[in-house]
């Protein structure tokens, strides 16, 4: 599957090469890189920016630019591929018909991870029809950490509203919750490390087992305690499960117009 050349080096590759590293799956020189600003992803050791009649060397190529420059991107490259490459896409809600139309018929998975790849404990949607395609997929992510299959493409617009886009909704409920709590009266550290440590621990221990979450919620609530007066507002009509059912939808609407 090398050398693998990846289209792009932003947060997202910059994360998926640092688990790389942690999990040992490739030596810095099987991976090339087409990027004119590669930020600060630390790519010693790679090739930066290879010349185009090297290109065809490459068995997997990674497009990770941002969903509105994949077709600049893809007509760099495309006419000096082998037509043995394999495509594996984290362009955010473009098709892969599209995406094979665009290398030249070159068979195609899509994939959706998160940015926890980089600790090698990220989440990674893949779906691809071809089976070769599929397993190149699963050999890039399967050592970064969770990887789930969606057979139906179209089902990936959701896959990218509830897992890709979802750290981004964890981190703005521990802003809020740190918030809340310095309007209680506590100090910003204090504050801040409590809810970052509480909810951190707190999926630790959800991802320690297979108890659903909803079972775990009532272990923590008293019948009329705290944490009830709390969910009866968080649960209420108009909280949170009404607002993240509006913030999905949002993000699938959105992944459909990227595409």
């Amino acid at each position: 599957m090398t050398p693998l050349l990846i289209l792009g080096v932003g947060r997202m590759g910059g994360a998926m090469i640092e688990g790389w590293r942690r999990a040992g799956t490739f030596v810095p020189s099987e991976i090339f890189i087409r990027d004119p600003n590669p930020g600060e992803a630390d790519i010693h050791g790679m090739r930066l920016n290879p010349p185009d009649g090297e290109l065809g060397a490459c068995r997997t190529v990674l497009l990770a630019v941002k969903p509105q420059v994949w077709r600049e991107a893809a007509a760099q490259v495309s006419p000096h591929l082998s037509p043995d490459a394999v495509i594996v896409s984290i362009a955010a809600g473009v098709a892969s018909a599209d995406i094979a139309a665009a290398f030249g018929g070159l068979r195609v998975a899509r994939v959706m991870p998160t940015t926890a790849v980089a600790i090698n404990q990220g989440t990674a949607s893949v779906c691809a029809a071809d089976p070769q395609a599929r397993a190149r997929a699963h050999a890039l992510f399967d050592p970064l950490g969770r990887v789930v299959e969606i057979a139906d493409e179209d089902l990936m617009h959701a896959a990218t509203a509830v897992s890709g886009s979802g750290p981004a909704y964890l981190y703005a409920f521990t802003e809020a919750l740190e918030a809340a709590a310095v309007a209680q009266g506590l100090g910003p550290d204090a504050a801040a490390t409590l809810a970052r440590s509480t909810l951190t621990g707190a999926a630790a221990l959800m991802a320690s087992g297979d108890t659903p979450p909803a079972d775990l919620r009532r272990q923590v609530t008293s019948p009329g305690g705290t944490t009830q007066a709390a969910l009866e507002v968080l649960l209420g009509q108009g909280g949170l499960e009404a607002l993240l059912d509006k913030a999905v939808a949002a993000a699938v609407a959105r992944s459909r117009e990227l595409g």
